[in-house]
């Protein structure tokens, strides 16, 4: 009983956490889904566990506490993946961004050597 409640309180405080980071812009919505899903799939979780060891029984898994945490496997792999996918992104656009930069500074400095030359005329 005590894990029970403790599971359901963690539950909704990733909740309002999530929700708190959204209010204040600090996480975007995207990144936010995942886990107000992961929160609201907590709950039932913890308030039913013995629902979670007839999905185990039915998709030939030993026990919930095993389907729980190859879920919870599963769902750090995709999140790293995606994070790094993001990483390699944002690492690209950064490039990109740089070289961009460069030009412009180096297209003023033309301009502003070919301006200070006409000023001298």
């Amino acid at each position: 009983m005590k894990l029970t409640i403790l599971t359901v309180v963690v539950g909704v405080l990733l909740l309002v956490v999530i929700f708190e980071l959204l209010r204040r812009r600090q996480l975007r919505e995207k990144y936010a889904v995942l886990w107000i899903v992961v929160g609201i799939g907590v709950i039932p979780l913890s308030l039913f566990p013995r629902g979670l060891d007839v999905v185990a029984k039915l998709i030939g898994v030993a026990s919930g506490a095993s389907l729980v945490l190859f879920l919870g496997i599963l769902l750090l792999l995709l999140i790293c993946t995606h994070l790094s996918w993001e990483v390699s992104r944002l690492e690209e656009e950064t490039r990109t961004l740089a070289e961009e930069v460069a030009l412009i500074r180096t297209r003023l400095a033309e301009l502003d050597s070919r301006e200070l030359s006409h000023d001298e005329r």
